[in-house]
């Protein structure tokens, strides 16, 4: 039997805690520290923007990042990343609802070079994945990751997500062709996972 798209659950509280970190919305007040990664030709380069200014940033902020939470398919959600210890901004993720009738969605994420390699990605997407499977109510959720990024391939394995496919030289990316790994998650699989996560 197959489950029927449900209506849109209510706004979530804001903001969302992990272990050490707290996941918002971005507002003006984040401009300086979203500069300091997004304008960073190194971290934009396997991913689908290029080095921003605080223009871009200030427009992004006033249209596609604006919104809170998603009402219905077609929608994104962006969410600043924060350490809890400190209030520094060190990142942000995302979670696209592509399509309400077969309830699938898609994460990404891009997080300040000089504090990878600490799990924090990881914790953040950990909970957008909650979002989308647990109050969202999401069946498959996927990410898109350019085969050079290793450490971004690294990380949807470490979520627990399933590598689908690998299109080889499927698109042109940034002046030349890109070979992209498809991963995805079902909500039964995420729930799995949670089950049987150490506390």
């Amino acid at each position: 039997m197959i489950d029927r798209p449900q209506p849109a659950p209510s706004h979530p509280a804001y903001p969302l805690r992990t272990r050490r970190l707290f996941l918002r919305p971005l507002t003006g007040r984040d401009i300086d520290a979203l500069l300091t990664y997004r304008v960073d030709p190194e971290v934009c380069r396997y991913l689908p923007f290029e080095p921003m200014t605080r223009t871009d940033i200030e427009q992004h902020l006033a249209s596609r990042w604006a919104r809170t939470w998603l009402t219905d398919e077609g929608q994104e959600l962006r969410l600043g990343v924060e350490l809890a210890a400190t209030g520094e901004l060190i990142g942000d993720v995302v979670l696209f609802w592509h399509s309400r009738e077969h309830r699938g969605g898609e994460i990404g994420y891009v997080l300040h070079p000089g504090l990878q390699g600490q799990g924090y990605a990881t914790e953040a997407a950990r909970a957008v994945l909650s979002l989308g499977f647990d109050v969202l109510g999401l069946h498959r959720i996927v990410a898109r990751i350019d085969e050079r990024n290793e450490a971004s391939a690294r990380m949807a394995w470490r979520l627990g997500m399933r590598q689908e496919s690998r299109l080889v030289h499927n698109e042109i990316f940034k002046g030349g062709w890109r070979t992209r790994l498809d991963f995805a998650m079902l909500a039964d699989e995420w729930r799995l996972a949670q089950r049987s996560r150490p506390e």
